[in-house]
């Protein structure tokens, strides 16, 4: 009587798809669970007089979502996502130019860290006013938002990737007397790849937050979703309120999920292999 085994092959090829299928089900049963936990909240435990305060889901997507108020929410959605896109991209220069001074010399780093852990530690919204005052009420007083709040990842990652290259090949490029531009651009640049792009991920949902903040406090030009959140807020426009912070987290989880792509397409296969 003989007996079946599987392959290694076929055993990794049904680990995977087990993971897969965790991936797909564990977050969607957390998701009913949380809509189920809203209805109860809404009809059971708020009377109908005091339910504005948490309308059941299905009036946030017919009223919000999909009611007279949706193209106007999609709209600063886009002006939103336009300034935290640009705030994040004029970050992700000056953070990884930063950490580059930084990495290339002590006295740079020992100079100059301090005031990215200073710039961290800084409430943003007392700067606001100041932001205000120095840039207008627009668009680059928005943008600048963004770069204050997404700059301190990308300088801190990127410095701690550009610092843990590995002793040996530094010792390597060394003996073959090796520039300093060309052990950035050959060694330590690329090494550090992984760190940037999980420095990135995290300035990137932080833009949004920043892009929201200034829509809250500078409040002239076209609106974008902050505005619209405050408008609702005042006017106790609750289905409206509700879909639009919606919309705000889904633009966050989106960037930061496609930063995760974009950093497994681009470094992620030689960077796992490398590793083991």
């Amino acid at each position: 009587m003989s007996t079946e085994t599987s392959s290694p092959a076929q055993v990794s090829v049904t680990g995977r798809s087990s993971r897969q299928l965790r991936a797909v089900v564990a977050p969607l049963a957390v998701l009913a669970l949380v809509i189920g936990v809203w209805y109860f909240v809404s009809y059971q435990v708020l009377a109908p007089a005091r339910r504005f305060l948490l309308p059941p889901p299905h009036q946030v997507v017919t009223k919000g979502l999909f009611g007279p108020a949706a193209p106007d929410m999609w709209e600063a959605l886009q002006r939103t996502t336009t300034v935290a896109f640009t705030g994040l991209a004029i970050a992700v220069v000056l953070g990884i130019a930063w950490a580059v001074l930084m990495a290339q010399a002590g006295w740079a780093e020992t100079a100059l860290f301090p005031y990215a852990v200073v710039l961290q530690c800084i409430p943003i919204l007392a700067l606001v006013p100041l932001i205000g005052f120095w840039f207008g009420f627009g668009f680059t007083a928005r943008v600048f938002v963004c770069v204050l709040i997404a700059l301190f990842p990308i300088v801190s990652n990127t410095l701690f990737g550009l610092k843990s290259v590995d002793r040996g090949l530094r010792e390597l490029f060394a003996l073959r007397s090796t520039s300093r531009w060309t052990v950035l651009r050959k060694l330590e640049f690329p090494a550090a790849l992984p760190a940037i792009f999980a420095g990135v991920r995290i300035s990137a949902g932080l833009a949004v937050v920043g892009a929201i903040v200034g829509d809250f406090f500078f409040k002239q030009g076209d609106p974008g979703i902050g505005i619209l959140i405050d408008n609702y807020r005042s006017r106790l426009q609750a289905p409206q309120l509700f879909a639009s912070i919606l919309l705000a987290s889904a633009l966050g989880v989106l960037v930061f999920a496609f930063f995760g792509w974009l950093s497994r397409r681009l470094v992620g296969a030689w960077y796992d292999a490398a590793r083991n």
